[in-house]
C-alpha cells in the first residue's frame, strides 16, 4: 500500500496537474490506516477516507469518488500492478474528448511483465465470454484492470444508477456508460501480476456471478 502511495505521489509531483490522492480504507483490521495517516503528514495532497465496515471494493470506490474534488476522478488498485505512468496516455485521451479511459491488458500496446497464474488466465477467458453472452459487452474484453479514469460529472451520473458494491462494480459502470453513449477509450498499460492476491477463486467467482446476474436483471 505505502509503496503504491509513494509511486503515485512521486509521479504526480513530476507533472503540473493539480491533484489529490485519496486512499480508502475499507474497514480493514490491519495497519493500513495508520500507515497512510503517517504518510499524509509528509504529503499534503494525500488524504485518507475510512469506511466503518467492509462492504466491498465497489462500495469503497464509491466512497472515495464521493470525496473527490477534481474534474477527473480515477481509481487504481493498491497493489501497484499497473504503472502509474500510463496517466500520460489517460490525459491525452481525455483531452481528445473521451468521457472514460480504461486500461486494457488485451491490447497489443500492453506490456505484461509478470503473467497471471494459469487458472487466473483461464478464468479471465471464461469471464469475457460470460460478459459477451449475458450482457453484450464484447467491446470490453478487460473490464477488471484496476486503472480507470472518468470525467467527474460522468462518474457521478453513472453512480446515480449503480448499485453493485463488490468487484463487479467495474462491469456495471462500463455497461451503464456504454448504454448512455459515453465515449470509452481503452489504452495499453504496463502491468504485472501480484502473487499475493487476496482473491479466492471459488468463493470469489461465485460472488462475482451473483453480482453479474443482478446487473443483468437490473440493467438489461
Amino acid at each position: 500500500m505505502v509503496g503504491t502511495v509513494n509511486s503515485v505521489c512521486d509521479f504526480l509531483a513530476s507533472r503540473d496537474w493539480h491533484n489529490e490522492v485519496i486512499v480508502v480504507d475499507d474497514g480493514s483490521i490491519d495497519e493500513t490506516a495508520q500507515r497512510v495517516r503517517a504518510a499524509c503528514e509528509a504529503r499534503p495532497n494525500l488524504r485518507l477516507v475510512s469506511a466503518q465496515v467492509n462492504r466491498g471494493k465497489g462500495a469503497a470506490i464509491r466512497l472515495g469518488a464521493g470525496q473527490a474534488r477534481g474534474d477527473i476522478v480515477g481509481f487504481i488498485d493498491a497493489d501497484d500492478k499497473t504503472d502509474i505512468a500510463g496517466l500520460d496516455r489517460v490525459f491525452a485521451c481525455l483531452a481528445d474528448g473521451a468521457d472514460v479511459v480504461i486500461g486494457d491488458r488485451t491490447l497489443a500496446a500492453t506490456a505484461i511483465h509478470i503473467q497471471r497464474r494459469f487458472y487466473r488466465q483461464w478464468g479471465s477467458l471464461l469471464f469475457r465470454r460470460i460478459l459477451r453472452w449475458w450482457l453484450g459487452m464484447g467491446d470490453f474484453p478487460d473490464t477488471q484492470c484496476g486503472f480507470k479514469f472518468y470525467q467527474a460529472g460522468v462518474l457521478r451520473t453513472l453512480y446515480e444508477s449503480a448499485c453493485i458494491d463488490g468487484y463487479m462494480f467495474d462491469v456495471e459502470l462500463l455497461l451503464l456508460a456504454s448504454r448512455a453513449g459515453y465515449r470509452v477509450d481503452r489504452i495499453g498499460v504496463d502491468w504485472r501480476d501480484d502473487p499475493d492476491s487476496r482473491f479466492e477463486p471459488l468463493s470469489g467467482s461465485w460472488r462475482n456471478l451473483r453480482e453479474l446476474l443482478r446487473i443483468r436483471r437490473l440493467h438489461t
